[in-house]
Parts: structure tokens; sequence; C-alpha cells
């Protein structure tokens, strides 16, 4: 059991097939490809970072792939995710979207491929597909975004391999403690998106009270009480002040009681799109 005192920006959870990813990384949703993508991917790897997440859908993996090359950082020094859309799901259509985001990225292979959403008709063949780039060198690890506990217990029923990831909403307002039970007791790490609740932290009072008793932000608290969860988070922001303070989260630690009271102000209130009304 890691002791939560002890993690730093270079701790890393291991995920089920043995490799090693970054507890925190930055995430791009919503990063315009460019300049803006450029000096976000470029201030958090100057930072310390070292998880880039993106994807297909948020149209920047040519910005990013442009910020690590001219980092000077080794490519295997950097844990690089982007995931397959919906549109592209399907097997060959969704090797072919790999194939295309390893060109923009400049790069032969990611270390993390996702399922972006969860498509009941496609699920079969495209989780082949995603097996088979594992099974090639192409990525190092697979899994998925926005799976419910059914999508998995379906995805379970049909994959040779499990997924090793499950990136879903999760932040203080929308805990969904029954589907963390479920990755964990299936060697699934959660991976929470808008884990800095898309702007609305200062709507919860307890973050802000537990962040005046550790002289700390609201957000860093809510960055904190994730990784205390075990939880890989990837906080947005293309402000490189911004990104210098959502990784300084590592000097403080919450202990027992604050982590219950954050713990017991989920309102389960969904700040993105919900699983449950895609197309399944």
């Amino acid at each position: 059991m890691i002791d939560h005192a002890e993690l730093t920006l270079n701790s890393t959870i291991e995920l089920a097939n043995g490799v090693l990813m970054p507890r925190l990384g930055l995430g791009t949703y919503k990063t315009t490809d460019g300049q803006q993508v450029r000096l976000a991917v470029e201030s958090a790897l100057q930072t310390g970072y070292r998880s880039i997440d993106t994807a297909s859908l948020y149209g920047n993996e040519v910005g990013v792939g442009e910020a690590i090359a001219a980092s000077g950082l080794p490519r295997q020094d950097i844990f690089l995710t982007t995931k397959v859309w919906n549109d592209d799901q399907g097997h060959e259509s969704t090797h072919a979207a790999l194939a295309a985001s390893l060109e923009r990225l400049g790069t032969s292979y990611v270390d993390l491929y996702l399922v972006h959403w969860p498509i009941e008709q496609l699920l079969e063949p495209t989780w082949r597909a995603m097996e088979e780039s594992l099974s090639s060198g192409m990525v190092r690890a697979i899994g998925v975004c926005n799976f419910m506990q059914y999508h998995l217990e379906r995805l379970l029923q049909v994959a040779e391999v499990a997924p090793m990831i499950d990136q879903y909403e999760c932040h203080p307002m929308l805990q969904q403690p029954s589907l963390r039970r479920f990755c964990v007791e299936h060697g699934i790490v959660v991976e929470a998106w808008a884990p800095l609740l898309r702007g609305h932290v200062a709507e919860m009072p307890v973050l802000v009270d537990v962040a005046d008793e550790h002289g700390v932000t609201p957000e860093q608290v809510a960055l904190r009480w994730a990784l205390q969860h075990d939880t890989v988070v990837i906080p947005k922001s293309v402000h490189p002040e911004r990104i210098v303070q959502n990784a300084d989260v590592f000097g403080f630690t919450l202990d027992a009681a604050a982590m219950a009271r954050i713990d017991a102000a989920d309102i389960g209130r969904r700040l993105g799109r919900d699983p449950d009304t895609m197309a399944w």
C-alpha cells in the first residue's frame, strides 16, 4: 500500500500489464492546436510533468507532438495518451485511426490508447483492434473512457485483455464510488477527467474550508483528494502559472477526517456528457 505522504510529481501507478503511468498529467481538452497547445505542453514538461493526455477529437495532436519533440526529452520519458473517437470505432477503422494519430503526433507508439466512448454495436471489433495494437507494440497499454459498470461488464465478457484504465468524470461533486469499487476489484486504474470540476470548485464550501486550513487553493485540495484515492488526474490548463500550481499538490496531505468530509460532499452532479445517454 502506497504511503500517500510520500507522493511526488514523479510518482507512478502500475497498470495491470506492469506499465508505469504518472499519477498526474496535463489534460489538453479544448486546447487549441498550434501555439496554445504547444505552450501548454512545453510549460508542463518544463515544470516536471511527464504525462500528456490528448485525443483525435481534440484536434491538437500535431501541436502536442511538436511540443514533445521540441522539449528535447527522450520519448520514453514521456507518457503519451490519445483516444479513438466514436466515428472511427470498428476493427479496421480503429487501426486506421491509431495510424493517423501516430502520424500527427510524430511518434511510432503511444503509451496509452483509449476508446473514447462506449458504442455497443462496435464494442467487440473495436476492442479486438485495441488488443492487436497492444500486441504489435504500437501502444503500451489500452483502456477506455466514460465506461459505466455495465459497459465494463459487457467488455469483460469479450475481452482477451481487460482494460487497464477507465477514464471518466470524477471529482468531489461526482465521485461514483460504486464504479470506483468495480474498477479496483477488476484491476482497472481510475483516471479522472474534469478533476477541477470545470471551474465549479468554489461552489463546494468543503473544498474552500479545507484549502484555508492547509494554506492552499481549493483546486489543489480537489487534486490532492483524488490522488489520495489512487486516482490518476489530468488537470487541464493553458496558463503556465496554473500548470505550475496544479503540480504543487505534494507539499501537504489530507488527513482521514478531511478526506471523509470531502467524500461526504458528493452530490452526484455531472458536469459533462452522461454515458447513459450515448448510443449504447
